[in-house]
């Protein structure tokens, strides 16, 4: 029955007998009647010269096909109108080819559809249903995803709570560390300044003592010297006198020798002695437990920190050469990396990078702590830490915990934590050997200075998500070296 609404018999005018959609690149058959180029071709294709016209079955000449550019410009015109028509009148949910409502939805290929493309080719064998119960369904599907999505979400914050959590308490902990240790070494020098002043007191009494005692024996021994020297003056002067004068009142002198002789100066007292030898104690007893104290406090200072940190299992790392970037050498025991250059011949497969000059450790993780040691040297630009095993290998790559690598990195003069690619964290001087810690139970990583046992960086826990975890190392410029410690 034909269409009475004009718009509708417009429709149909535009719309080919044989594909029922409008048509694409009109031709005039002899009979008059039109269709789509490519439609009428493949109808008659393998048929002779002369073909029936399949709308009024008159027989035409396949070569007399008039291209019907009227025709063209006018469905042209007609689209344009129809498309302004439906916008004009805020129909969105419309078909820009046939201008009908889109009510269906085509399960293979996904668009929504009229039930003109319903009956076209491109959806004739395809699986379609109702649009509203397509979204419905869809909706529902996608609603089950947000459910999933929200739960995992709030995983993750509670991870990051978490570990903001632990990582408050830890702080607190170190201030609380760090408050007893400057108290007590307070009361400490206190009490050293206490002993100093008080020893050097007493050493300053015993000064002064020994000084009086050797000054009164110094003078007693000056009196007796001058004594004994008037006395040696006056008997060299009689013996060189006559005999009879020589033996006059002889007993006399010779009592007055007798009670000239010598006497022995007062000595150092005994408890002077003593006091000076407990003196000489007390400073060896001083010294030596000064001497175990200084001996104690950094093995006491490592337990310390051994339980802060937790124990770590040394491991011995290699390098994964199938990982190395072309640009990278790798020694003959896997054990250093350093730039080069010259390209390497070698098979691009689907472990290796190809963009960033990286390399993974043999190595993979996923309970536990561990630890191991690389020496950076004083090339430019490093970088060391861990990366998951999905991390990408292909093209340009980013180095922070989006992109499943949580490290630090010299980069010319600075050396800063990579937080996060826009804003890495500055740090101190960077070191020329780093330990690193990885707890995979408590999903954190912690960079130590292996020289001095300082912690330089952690990534708090909760950081690092569950799966397999490799050692990473980035060389960024020729010069650049690092070593694997054994």
């Amino acid at each position: 029955m034909a269409a009475e609404n004009p718009v509708e018999r417009l429709q149909e005018e535009a719309t080919c007998p044989i594909c029922l959609e409008y048509f694409t690149e009109p031709v005039t058959l002899e009979c008059g009647h039109n269709f789509c180029r490519a439609c009428i071709s493949q109808c008659w294709e393998g048929s002779d010269t002369a073909a029936s016209c399949p709308q009024c079955r008159e027989t035409v000449q396949q070569g007399n096909l008039r291209p019907n550019r009227q025709l063209a410009n006018i469905l042209e015109l007609f689209k344009q109108l129809s498309l302004q028509a439906a916008k004009g009148a805020g129909r969105d949910g419309v078909c820009e080819r046939h201008q009908e409502a889109l009510k269906l939805f085509c399960e293979e290929d996904q668009p929504p559809i009229c039930v003109i493309c319903r009956e076209s080719q491109a959806h004739r064998a395809h699986t379609v249903v109702p649009i509203q119960e397509a979204a419905q369904e869809y909706k529902e599907r996608i609603q089950a995803h947000l459910k999933t999505l929200r739960e995992e979400r709030e995983k993750l914050l509670g991870l990051k709570a978490t570990g903001e959590g632990n990582s408050q308490k830890y702080l607190k902990q170190t201030q609380t560390e760090r408050q007893k240790i400057v108290s007590e070494f307070q009361q400490l020098q206190q009490f050293l300044e206490e002993q100093e002043r008080l020893l050097l007191a007493q050493l300053e009494k015993l000064d002064e003592e020994i000084v009086r005692i050797q000054n009164e024996n110094v003078s007693k021994l000056s009196e007796q010297i001058s004594h004994l020297s008037e006395l040696i003056s006056e008997l060299e002067g009689r013996c060189q006198k006559p005999a009879s004068e020589f033996l006059q009142d002889v007993r006399t002198t010779l009592s007055r020798c007798e009670k000239g002789k010598f006497q022995q100066p007062e000595e150092i007292a005994p408890e002077l002695e003593e006091r000076v030898s407990g003196f000489s104690q007390k400073t060896i007893v001083l010294m030596e437990v000064l001497g175990k104290f200084k001996d104690t406090l950094p093995s006491e200072l490592e337990r310390k920190r051994g339980e802060f940190f937790g124990a770590h299992r040394q491991v011995n790392v290699t390098l994964d050469p199938d990982t190395a970037h072309h640009d990278l050498v790798l020694s003959e025991d896997q054990k250093s990396v350093r730039w080069e250059d010259t390209r390497q011949q070698l098979p691009n497969n689907p472990k290796r990078f190809d963009a960033a000059p990286c390399v993974l450790g043999c190595e993979g993780f996923t309970s536990g702590r561990h630890c191991w040691e690389v020496e950076v040297g004083d090339g430019p630009y490093w970088a060391v830490g861990v990366a998951r095993e999905s991390v990408g290998r292909k093209g340009g790559i980013s180095l922070s915990p989006e992109g499943g690598i949580w490290a630090v990195e010299r980069w010319g003069d600075q050396f800063q934590a990579l937080t996060s690619p826009e804003t890495p964290l500055p740090l101190s001087q960077a070191p020329s050997r780093i330990r690193v810690c990885l707890d995979c139970d408590r999903g954190q990583v912690t960079f130590i200075d292996a020289g001095d046992e300082a912690p330089i960086f952690t990534f708090p826990s909760g950081s690092i998500p569950r799966g397999r975890i490799r050692p990473w190392f980035w060389v960024g410029t020729w010069g650049s070296q690092l070593r694997l410690c054994p």
